[in-house]
């Protein structure tokens, strides 16, 4: 909590007009909402949110909850339209794909084109999706830049051998975007499977986005790169990852069941 409460204390020094969270926003268990609602409680500034696949496979309504209980807007397969600085943007929102939450199509319906949009969604691949829906900029997460990132062992390990296309960092254009566009991959605050990371590129990472800069105003930290192979998850592994949820669900409602205390019905 520590290292979280200092990230937030982070972004609120730089007064953004705008937070935006893609997901995971536990890990494993429902244990600490408590503690993500005093978290989002601590932001200056709105905050916009999608779901990751941790959130799911812990308990996607439950998650759901805590971030509105703390006055975050959860964007599931919707888009919205804010005004910051006297500029409408539209913010699409996509739940999360990975584990066959996301739709698109639902979330784009009506947009508008004669204004800016920022898109968020957990896994970063939809952004080729999202790009041909007229989304310019989308912000991603789920990877957490590998946690390992020394001899590029992040790129080996999520890239060749789990098929992702985005990474780390910035990918695609943000120079005559249309109708490409950029996505941007954060290497988030916490971490999975193993509370562990190492090297420059895995560190945990706030990032601040310049709306309407040019590219090249300013020095960035990560600048564009080119796009990994990649390769899509078969329509058995997106069936697996579906009935995953499922089954962590009945889990919890199982061990729910147990806790509960039992009455014979006997009231003398």
């Amino acid at each position: 909590m520590k290292i979280q409460r200092a990230a937030v204390d982070l972004v609120n020094a730089e007064r953004p007009d705008l937070v935006c969270i893609t997901g995971d926003f536990v890990c494993h268990s429902q244990a600490f909402l408590d503690q993500l609602e005093e978290l989002i409680r601590r932001y200056e500034a709105p905050v916009m949110a999608v779901l990751g696949n941790h959130d799911h496979w812990s308990g996607g309504p439950e998650v759901r909850r805590a971030l509105r209980r703390a006055g975050a807007e959860v964007l599931d397969n919707v888009h919205t339209t804010i005004t910051l600085r006297g500029q409408a943007l539209q913010v699409v929102g996509l739940d999360d794909a990975y584990t066959g939450h996301a739709d698109v199509e639902r979330a784009t319906r009506g947009l508008r084109h004669d204004l800016p949009t920022l898109g968020l969604s957990h896994i970063a691949e939809e952004a080729d999706h999202l790009w041909t829906a007229g989304v310019q900029l989308v912000l991603s997460g789920h990877t957490h830049a590998g946690q390992v990132t020394l001899a590029r062992l992040n790129e080996l390990a999520l890239g060749r051998l789990i098929g992702h296309k985005y990474v780390h960092g910035l990918y695609g254009s943000r120079v005559d975007v249309r109708p490409r566009g950029a996505v941007y991959v954060g290497a988030g605050i916490g971490a999975a499977v193993i509370p562990l990371r190492v090297g420059e590129r895995a560190r945990r990472e706030v990032t601040l986005f310049e709306l309407g800069a040019a590219p090249g105003s300013f020095e960035e930290h990560h600048v564009d790169q080119p796009a990994l192979p990649g390769r899509p998850p078969t329509e058995k592994q997106r069936n697996k990852r579906i009935q995953q949820v499922e089954a962590k669900r009945e889990r919890r409602e199982r061990k729910a069941a147990r806790a509960r205390p039992r009455s014979d019905g006997d009231d003398r």
